[in-house]
C-alpha cells in the first residue's frame, strides 16, 4: 500500500490527466485563503485593506 500525501497525489493526478491548467487556480485559491486569513486579525489588515 502506497501512502502519499495529499499534494503528492495531487500532482500525481495533474500529471495522470494533464490537467496543469489546474495549478494556477489552486494557487490563487490560496493566496486568497491566506489573505483572508491574515486580514482578520493582524497588523498586515491595514495594508491589505489598502491593496484592495
Amino acid at each position: 500500500m502506497n501512502n502519499k500525501s495529499l499534494i503528492g497525489e495531487f500532482f500525481q493526478f495533474l500529471k495522470v490527466r494533464r490537467a496543469w491548467w489546474l495549478l494556477p487556480i489552486i494557487i490563487m485559491l490560496l493566496l486568497v485563503g491566506v489573505l483572508i486569513i491574515f486580514g482578520q486579525s493582524s497588523a498586515l489588515s491595514s495594508i491589505i485593506y489598502a491593496l484592495f
